[in-house]
């Protein structure tokens, strides 16, 4: 903070200082006793006043040394130590702590990398609750997000003592919308009876919910077709014009996040606010003082959807079904709508069938250029026209015909912008600079298997996450345990818009040597050579036999996948394969069946949390590069060729390092998990890139040795090595043929 005086436990710039000791006196007291010294204060400059004064709403414990009370509150004998039974305290965790704390304190950015098993939660929940400061704190996921909120956040206040206000809040489509929900009572329109009979659990908890959260309806899956009847979206949403707006659960969920001290919530809707998509209800938390950024390696990739637009098939068809819901009881409606409904149903029907023989993606470029596709686009244009001239009349009949009237120009005005049409099918006075893409935006598609999406993505937004940054005046800390590329944040600094943040890495607190083994197997061929999957397999089971199932298996691609699951049918051990039951059922049998082989691609990266012996190999195919079928991914490569960069180097080596670090953390996941890594990609030797990959690993042992793979399953496993031994880089001649070697 410029101009701030810098306290003594404030290291360089650039990286945060070792674990400093407590004062004496802290040191020598118990919990209670050691309140009062922390409260005196500490010569710091506030940044609204420039001066020694706090201003108005500031605790007053803020201006003590929070750095030195969230260290304490963590330590042999704090507050967690006293009031938890598990809690062991642990050094990283403490030096993240402190870390994270001064980062608040000083309204500063810290990039913090901290390992599985660091208890980065506790780290800064702690800071977090002692400062008082007005905070988000945001999650990856959903299940991230409520596991926060309703497991850890209890813990730590109830130890702390502490009363800060805090709230749960998502994205509108997690909360039951009762118009729409009434609106389906009137229409019943079931597939199967166990749809019916789902419909009526909702209607039955719609009525004593307080939080209208879908998450508490358990075995609602995420794709149930009675979502989108019962839940609303920016687009459908009827706001304070809906009869049910006093009794919304949606404006329920933001009004306790106004007037909460702590909220918290996920990535999309983190961003969703930030790219100004509030959906009608202002700021998530006014005058927010930190933000608290977990996983934030995904941060970048999901800014690209939020700060781009879209539109899709299904969102579409859900118009035209709401028009004819809304037009029931206006005289004359339904007659007026049902042919426009019908024509753009069969519009975008005839427009999908023309796209199958495009790429499941591609660029706007290469659709337009078949002229059925773009003779389809035409079609659902000027379909979109009529169904929106046919509502322009009904618009003060009723409130939701007039919200699919806004919704049909929204969407022309979207499918202009897409097609990048001259001149817009309909004048709405709209600033003819956003009739086009912006520059440095792809134009894309994705077929679904019943639909489509088009996109427009920004490349790169670092522009617009550090305008909203700086905006703010707040603390933000990133962290994650898979930021650093070759121990280095440049890669996911620039992507996030980071220009001088503080850095902290906190590896975990495994003894990986004793825990764990890297297996690379010898004798594979390059992953492009045909024979690449017979050869892995081969290689596979003998692993499997030592290890007696008890394997997570990770492919680089669905093909990859389903062809290992056709060759391990026949083997000894349930196999639990994505795509063939939800994912939530699909871990939770893999965990009961205590010897499964779990299959997954790259969205198993993340998420799969199975600790103890259920899973003691994990197995990744290949490098995980990213396919060259990503419009996006492709012309950010070339814009940065363009711009006189090195593609490889600056964006896909760092992006598949991150991606390889994420797939190797499912492995151990707690001091007393142990387990093999198996590589079997022959590029991490036979590639110099591929240093890269293993220096930005833990200190796994390492073998090519099958035996040593089978001795560390044996029941009286030994060491494959001295434990102290020095360690070696990866540079330097091949190994010999079953000799056992250190990563580092």
């Amino acid at each position: 903070m410029d101009g701030a005086i810098e306290p003594p436990w404030m290291g360089s710039r650039r990286v945060l200082p070792a674990l400093s000791d407590p004062p004496q006196h802290v040191a020598t007291q118990s919990h209670e006793q050691t309140l009062l010294p922390l409260l005196l204060p500490v010569p710091v400059l506030w940044p609204e006043t420039g001066a020694g004064q706090r201003p108005a709403g500031y605790p007053f414990h803020l201006m003590s040394d929070l750095v030195h009370a969230s260290r304490e509150a963590l330590s042999e004998g704090g507050a967690l130590a006293s009031h938890l039974d598990a809690f062991v305290p642990r050094p990283a965790q403490l030096r993240l702590t402190e870390a994270i704390a001064a980062s608040m304190q000083q309204r500063d950015l810290l990039l913090a990398e901290a390992g599985t098993g660091t208890g980065k939660t506790f780290a800064y929940l702690v800071p977090v609750l002692l400062s008082g400061m007005r905070t988000i704190i945001s999650t990856g996921t959903r299940a991230l997000q409520d596991q926060l909120y309703h497991r850890d956040l209890p813990r730590v206040r109830q130890a702390l003592g502490v009363g800060l206000r805090s709230a749960l809040l998502k994205g509108r489509s997690n909360y039951l919308c009762r118009y729409r929900l009434q609106q389906a009572r009137g229409e019943p329109r079931f597939s199967s009876p166990e749809q019916a009979a789902q419909f009526q659990r909702i209607l039955a908890w719609s009525g004593r919910s307080d939080s209208g959260d879908i998450a508490e309806l358990d075995g609602l899956a995420d794709d149930s077709p009675l979502l989108p009847m019962v839940t609303s979206t920016v687009d459908n949403c009827l706001g304070n014009e809906c009869p049910f707006w006093d009794d919304c659960f949606v404006v329920r969920a933001r009004q306790r996040a106004q007037a909460a001290d702590l909220v918290v919530v996920n990535h999309h809707l983190l961003l969703a606010d930030l790219a100004l998509k509030q959906e009608g209800f202002g700021e998530l938390l006014p005058g927010a003082q930190a933000f608290v950024i977990d996983e934030a390696h995904q941060l970048p990739e999901l800014a690209a959807q939020f700060f781009g637009e879209g539109f899709g098939m299904r969102p579409w068809q859900e118009l035209g079904r709401d028009c004819l819901v809304e037009a029931r009881g206006v005289g004359g409606a339904q007659s007026a709508l049902q042919e426009p409904v019908d024509h753009l149903q069969q519009a975008l029907s005839a427009l999908r069938a023309a796209m199958e023989g495009l790429p499941a993606r591609g660029t706007q470029w290469r659709a337009l250029a078949m002229p059925q596709v773009r003779e389809g686009f035409d079609a659902v244009m000027s379909n979109l026209v009529v169904l929106e001239q046919a509502l322009q009349p009904l618009r003060e009949a009723a409130a939701g015909l007039d919200a699919c009237h806004a919704r049909a120009r929204e969407a022309i005005s979207r499918l202009g912008r897409w097609l990048g049409d001259e001149e817009p099918a309909l004048d709405f006075d709209a600033d003819p600079a956003e009739a086009t893409a912006a520059a440095g935006d792809v134009l894309w598609y994705e077929l679904t298997p019943r639909g489509f999406r088009c996109q427009r993505t920004p490349m790169d937004v670092s522009a617009p996450l550090r305008e909203h940054r700086e905006r703010s005046h707040a603390a933000w800390i990133f962290t994650s345990a898979t930021l650093t590329v070759g121990g280095g944040f440049e890669h996911i600094a620039t992507r996030l818009g980071l220009d001088d943040p503080q850095t902290l890495v906190q590896p975990s607190p495994f003894n990986w040597p004793e825990q764990a083994l890297c297996y690379l197997p010898e004798g594979l061929p390059d992953p492009a050579a045909r024979g690449f999957g017979t050869a892995l397999i081969q290689v596979l089971r003998p692993v499997l036999q030592a290890s007696q199932g008890r394997a997570f298996l990770l492919f680089a691609s669905h093909r990859a996948l389903r062809e290992a699951a056709e060759a391990l049918r026949d083997g000894p051990w349930p196999l639990f394969v994505q795509g063939e039951a939800p994912r939530a059922t699909l871990l939770q049998r893999f965990r009961e069946s205590g010897n499964g082989v779990l299959l997954g691609s790259a969205s198993f990266r993340e998420g799969v949390d199975v600790v103890g012996e259920a899973l003691s190999v994990v197995m990744i195919d290949k490098l995980p590069f990213a396919t060259p079928d990503d419009p996006v991914y492709e012309a950010r490569l070339e814009a940065i060729r363009t711009q006189g960069g090195n593609p490889f180097r600056d964006e896909q080596l760092p992006q598949a390092v991150i991606a390889l670090k994420q797939g190797v953390g499912r492995l151990i996941r707690s001091e007393t998990d142990r387990g093999v890594l198996v590589l079997c990609d022959p590029r991490l030797l036979n590639r110099g890139y591929g240093k890269v990959f293993l220096q930005s690993l833990p200190p796994f042992r390492r073998t090519r040795a099958l035996a040593d793979v089978q001795a560390f399953f044996a029941p009286q496993w030994a060491p494959v090595a001295d434990a102290a031994a020095p360690t070696a880089a990866v540079a330097g001649p091949e190994p010999a043929p079953g000799a056992t070697f250190p990563l580092f």
